[in-house]
């Protein structure tokens, strides 16, 4: 069986993939990242959510330090960007380089994202990012497009019955004001 690392931006897009990998037979680790939250109680919501999800799929999950100062030096001059922009491309390549260190850390042959569930959300870049720091790593990148067969209509439905905490932004501090 093949063991695969679940990058989790949160809990309403994890609801479609957790399932479908663990039928395919994938041995399924999440991970929540979560340094790009903003403010600390919003972080919190996202976890409690990540954390229901993947307890309801019997999958663990791990997490990553809250650091937002880390990541708010990861992104420094990019503040002004617009949301989908530069910005967001350095955020998704810090979340792939922890995810990928994490992947590693538990003998993980693959990593993956739950991203590409979201219509707001640049797919390409999603893959050639995660595919280029998997390949870093002596990862293999699972591609997938979760948004496919109407993965992410399918992804609130399921949310809604669950009960799973639904933002309304992004997550970080930036794209609270768009």
């Amino acid at each position: 069986m093949n063991s695969l690392l679940l990058h989790i931006c949160c809990a309403p897009d994890a609801c479609i993939p957790i399932p479908d990998l663990l039928s395919e037979g994938w041995k399924v680790y999440g991970f929540f990242y979560g340094s790009n939250i903003h403010p600390y109680n919003e972080y919190i919501r996202r976890l409690e959510a990540v954390n229901a999800v993947t307890s309801h799929n019997a999958i663990p999950c791990e997490l990553s330090n809250y650091c937002p100062d880390e990541w708010l030096e990861g992104v420094k001059g990019l503040e002004y960007e617009p949301e989908g922009g530069k910005r967001c491309a350095e955020c998704f390549r810090l979340q792939f380089e922890a995810s990928a260190r994490e992947a590693l850390r538990l003998g993980c042959e693959y990593l993956c994202t739950t991203l590409t569930i979201s219509p707001h959300k640049n797919v390409k870049l999603i893959n050639t990012l995660g595919e280029s720091i998997a390949s870093e790593h002596g990862l293999k990148w699972l591609s997938r497009i979760w948004r496919k067969n109407n993965g992410f209509l399918r992804s609130v439905k399921l949310s809604k019955e669950m009960g799973l905490y639904r933002q309304n932004y992004c997550g970080c501090v930036f794209s609270m004001r768009e």
